[in-house]
């Protein structure tokens, strides 16, 4: 049972990369947080991606505050 299943999460994950080179997400080496997290999203929505699924990540939101070295 835990190959059947091993194998089918790694089809979903293959058959989600092949929707992620199709919208040619893996051609710009420029690469930003929107970037990234829609080729994590589009990956693990796998084959729901064919069916109308287009996850899209929005990072204009993140405001992260990095702390300045101390002088």
């Amino acid at each position: 049972m835990a190959r059947i299943l091993s194998l089918l999460i790694v089809v979903w994950l293959v058959i989600g990369a092949f929707a992620a080179y199709q919208r040619d997400y893996f051609s710009d080496t420029d690469t930003n947080c929107a970037e990234a997290g829609n080729i994590a999203l589009t990956v693990v929505a796998g084959p729901l991606n064919y069916l109308g699924v287009n996850p899209k990540v929005d990072c204009s939101d993140v405001d992260v505050d990095v702390p300045e070295p101390s002088q």
